[in-house]
């Protein structure tokens, strides 16, 4: 709420209330340009000594325009000046409520009825006077032009009263007196007459006689009465007038019209939350109901493009819907935080939720196997890296097995099912915490979280470690730049010349973040523990996460935007070496190529992620890989325009800037299997949103201490639009590539979906194996080429790990009829195993390696027709094939051992690296604790810890790469 004050404008947040005490919400003045997320509060300044407030003359308010009160007695004080009579009391300002007449009423109109009664209460003591809105003002003015001649002159009488803001006291006498406040104006004595007794009515004393009948004269000092108690201002209904008849409402004068004329001014409050409410019903209704010519959706009809294909029209419609009104709510002048969160969440649902609504199983194959590591560890109550390189992180396992197992879940089907959309709506907290800590407008902040919510197509959010820790990386950011930033002004002087000058004006341009203040120490400490917390649950959890954070981390302290210290990151990453070197060392012993093989290959990885994802047959499913590096282009395209606005209005955006490139270091680790570029770009998403809302929106918000409007740039011979106009064109732009994003991502996101989605059919027929694994059962699955990177495309592994073996392949042709390898791997195979054709193999088949439309009938035809196998089970979407006839005596074989009989390998200085761990962890995190009380707090014990620390991280670092060493070559 901003209400009028003598001293300038008192910004409120937290609503607002007219003078009746009535909550109104769309009556707040708000610059869509300010902050918006973060409030400012500006209270005014305390008198500096005396009894009485003086009158502050000629103050500003925000706006830059006078905010002084005119003086009641009509003399002239303009341009915000006011007339201090010397000789009223100033005791009395501490015995009498003060009263501040909205500025809505200091217009140069002839007072209104209702005005001239306020007067006439607040003289027979009744210092709640009621207030007309500007409609009720001019509706009554016509009304009020009928009255006698004598009334007029009463009315002007009063006309000051009601402009000023006059603090009332009462006496016994029941006169009112004027006290000196804030805004001092001259006296009125005596109470003012009503309307009908004007003609007649004779002046009381001077000073009342001067106030109606020569307003231009000086008012008559008048006598301080006695002191009286001080009488608080109560809202008081709207008296009627003296005759009885009820005062007209505005409603009532224009009818059936004004109410129909005041709906529609109020339009830009409830259409939003209409629009909204509409685009999300009708989105519901297009995907659930049966298919139809404009409803529905039906699954025959997915095709290369994926689930797009397959939607109806009207569900375009409903989102485009959404994204009008949510541009609509962007460009009010009002700050509606509430609604703005509620519409991003309603597009999260329509674009990140339309799997679920679609598919009658969760998506996603993979997701199942995670399914079964987490009911592996809930029956088993411990983790086997032999049976997947995965369990050797079971951070994330390990914690939904305690969950389902405390909570007492079965079945996690819809977990599973509901998890992509639950983990986008947990990405929006932590990042509009981010958004919080930039120095923006609100449109670019919530434009940023929209774009945020539209590029995130990779779908590494179903149920996975990898969705998991990157809600854990958001969060570990939020808490960096909320509780540990830094911002420092530069004092150094600029270098004459060279790259140091080039840096040095960089570093004095203004910082694009806000500066940490007022956190007290046992805050720091908490959140601290947190932020250690989340980088240990990512390195159990996660293998490519914890390298991020730590690049994040260390790119602060070298940028000089944290307060922590460089013990931190040498804490955090020998964390990291450790778990690898101690934790898993099953896994990387027999095949220590295969991690640090990448080291260094930039280009291979980067062709593994790019090149070789583009390769496809189908056109249409081609148009998919090609989209997909579309949108990578055109986020980059509007960073980097987004970063070049910003440096020409001086501002350097340190933080965003870094959240965008380190990520991009991890191409020099290794291809992650072909997937490190997938989850470089869904890492760099953070800052590359927030530098693409600067492509619209690069100014600095209203409320900044360094305000550059649109038309003043750095280089001031550059020609500009004007402000007005590019402001509105920022909002048109931002809302089409919020469109084109929004479309783009539903083919994008969803164009595998003929292959990722997961049929009833496929998940009985495995459940058929499950039900017959005893001792052991192996599934093979189709293969276009023999290799090591190829993941089933069916829903593997949601149950028995350790029993059902998912690693032999069968190879298949583009001929359905040549099935004699697949034939030859299962006859390799024991007992008890399955060759499963599937919709979802033979769909990766065609989209991706060129097989006929009918490949899948014609190869199941052909496995039926096969002499040496028999089907066991079989649907609509899978099939089941097994050997038919095995020599006499074979039997099942036991599963694999998890377990291995000799133990974990290790090396002879494990004992010392360990204990020199302990003690590198305890020094280094007593260090940072103790630095938190600040800088100069405890330095010689600060000292004494490093002298401990430095030794034994050099000693636990030699041991790990020994154990690297000595393992791999006796292994």
């Amino acid at each position: 709420m901003r209400q009028p004050d003598g001293d300038g404008i008192r910004t409120v947040s937290g609503g607002s209330s007219d003078v009746h005490g009535n909550k109104e919400e769309s009556d707040v003045p708000f610059d869509p340009d300010a902050t918006g997320i973060i409030p400012r509060l500006t209270f005014d300044e305390e008198p500096s000594g005396g009894d009485a407030p003086a009158d502050r003359a000629g103050k500003k308010d925000a706006d830059g325009k006078g905010s002084g009160s005119l003086p009641a007695d009509g003399d002239a004080a303009v341009d915000g000046d006011t007339a201090v009579d010397p000789d009223v009391d100033d005791r009395a300002a501490d015995q009498t409520a003060t009263f501040r007449i909205p500025s809505a009423l200091h217009i140069g109109r002839p007072p209104t009825v209702k005005e001239a009664e306020a007067a006439d209460l607040a003289s027979a003591g009744t210092v709640s006077m009621p207030v007309l809105t500007e409609t009720e003002a001019d509706a009554e003015t016509a009304e009020d032009a009928s009255t006698s001649a004598g009334a007029s002159e009463a009315v002007e009488a009063t006309r000051a009263v009601s402009r000023a803001s006059i603090p009332l006291r009462v006496d016994a006498s029941g006169e009112s007196q004027a006290a000196a406040g804030p805004s001092a104006a001259a006296p009125v004595a005596g109470p003012a007459p009503t309307p009908a007794a004007a003609p007649e009515r004779a002046p009381e004393s001077g000073a009342a006689s001067a106030a109606t009948t020569a307003p231009a004269a000086a008012p008559a000092p008048a006598p301080a009465p006695a002191p009286a108690p001080a009488v608080e201002p109560v809202p008081a209904p709207v008296v009627a007038p003296k005759g009885g008849a009820a005062p007209k409402r505005a409603g009532a004068a224009g009818g059936v019209m004004g109410r129909l004329g005041a709906l529609v001014a109020s339009a830009p409050t409830w259409l939003p939350v209409l629009l909204v409410l509409e685009g999300l019903v009708m989105y519901v209704l297009a995907l659930k109901v049966p298919p139809g010519p404009f409803r529905g959706v039906d699954p025959s009809k997915i095709d290369g493009l994926g689930l797009i294909s397959a939607l109806p029209p009207t569900a375009f419609l409903a989102i485009l819907i959404m994204i009008v009104s949510f541009f609509v709510t962007v460009a009010q002048s009002t700050d509606r935080k509430f609604l703005l969160l509620f519409q991003i969440a309603a597009i999260t649902f329509a674009l990140h939720g339309a799997g679920a609504l679609v598919a009658s199983e969760p998506r996603f194959p993979t997701a199942y196997i995670h399914a079964g590591f987490v009911e592996f560890i809930s029956r088993t109550g411990e983790s086997a890296i032999s049976i997947d390189a995965r369990m050797g992180w079971p951070g994330f396992f390990a914690l939904f097995a305690f969950v389902t197992k405390a909570a007492g879940i079965q079945d996690m089907t819809t977990i599973l099912q509901w998890t992509p959309l639950l983990s986008n709506l947990l990405y929006l907290l932590p990042f509009v915490l981010i958004l919080r800590q930039v120095v923006a407008t609100t449109r670019a902040r919530w434009f940023a979280a929209l774009l945020f919510v539209l590029v995130q197509w990779i779908g590494q959010d179903y149920f996975s470690p990898q969705g998991f820790t990157f809600a854990l990386y958001l969060a570990w950011v939020a808490i960096l730049l909320r509780w540990f930033g830094r911002v420092e002004p530069r004092t150094k002087p600029i270098p004459a010349r060279g790259l140091r000058r080039l840096i040095g004006r960089l570093d004095a341009m203004t910082p694009g973040e806000l500066a940490n203040t007022g956190t007290f120490r046992a805050d720091k400490l908490l959140m601290f523990m947190l932020l250690v917390a989340l980088f240990l649950a990512s390195v159990a959890s996660h293998q490519i996460t914890p390298f991020m954070m730590l690049g994040v981390l260390t790119a602060f302290l070298i940028v000089k935007r944290t307060s922590l210290t460089w013990a931190l990151p040498f804490f955090l990453g020998l964390a990291v070496l450790a778990w690898i070197s101690y934790m898993t060392v099953g896994f990387w012993s027999s095949q220590i190529d295969a991690i640090f093989g990448g080291l260094g290959n930039i280009l291979q990885n980067l062709r593994s992620n790019t090149g070789d994802r583009i390769e496809g047959s189908d056109p249409a499913h081609a148009m998919v890989l090609q989209a997909r590096l579309g949108i990578l282009v055109v986020i980059l395209s509007l960073a980097a325009t987004g970063l070049v606005r910003r440096l020409r209005r001086g501002v350097f955006d340190r933080s965003a800037l870094i959240l965008l490139c380190v990520p991009v270091l991890a191409l020099g680790l290794q291809s992650y299997g072909g997937e490190i570029g997938l989850r470089i770009y869904m890492f760099a998403l953070p800052g590359a949103c927030l530098l693409a809302a600067y492509a619209f929106f690069p100014n600095l918000p209203a409320d900044s201490a360094d305000v550059r409007e649109e038309t003043v740039p750095l280089r001031r011979r550059n020609v500009r639009f004007d402000p007005q106009l590019t402001k509105k064109l920022s909002v048109v732009l931002a809302a089409c590539f919020a469109v084109l994003f929004a479309f783009a991502f539903l083919m994008a996101r969803y164009g595998n979906e003929k292959f990722e989605r997961v049929t009833t059919g496929e998940v009985e027929a495995l459940h058929h194996v499950y039900a017959n694994d005893k001792p052991s059962a192996r599934v093979l699955y189709l293969v276009p080429k023999l290799g090591p990177e190829v993941t089933p495309t069916m829903p593997w592994g949601e149950r028995d790990v350790e029993i059902v073996s998912f690693n032999v392949q069968a190879l298949v042709h583009k001929d359905p009829s040549q099935i004699a390898d697949a034939v030859k791997a299962l006859q390799e195979q024991p007992r008890n195993s399955y060759l499963m054709v599937s919709r979802g193999q033979v769909s990766y088949l065609q989209l991706n390696e060129g097989y006929s439309a009918d490949w899948g009938e014609r190869f199941r035809a052909a496995l039926d027709a096969s002499p040496d196998l028999k089907r066991v089970y079989s649907n609509a979407d899978a099939a089941l094939y097994t050997w038919k006839k095995f020599v006499r005596g074979t039997e099942t074989p036991e599963p694999r051992p998890y377990k291995t009989a000799r133990g974990e390998p290790t090396s002879p200085w494990t004992p010392v690296g360990i204990a020199a761990l302990g003690l590198t962890w305890a020094t280094l995190f007593g260090y940072e604790v103790i630095r938190l009380n600040g800088p100069n707090r405890a330095r010689h014990a600060r000292r004494r810890l490093l002298y401990l620390a430095i030794p034994s991280f050099v000693v636990a670092f030699a041991v790990i790469i020994e154990r690297f060493l000595y393992i791999a070559a006796n292994n």
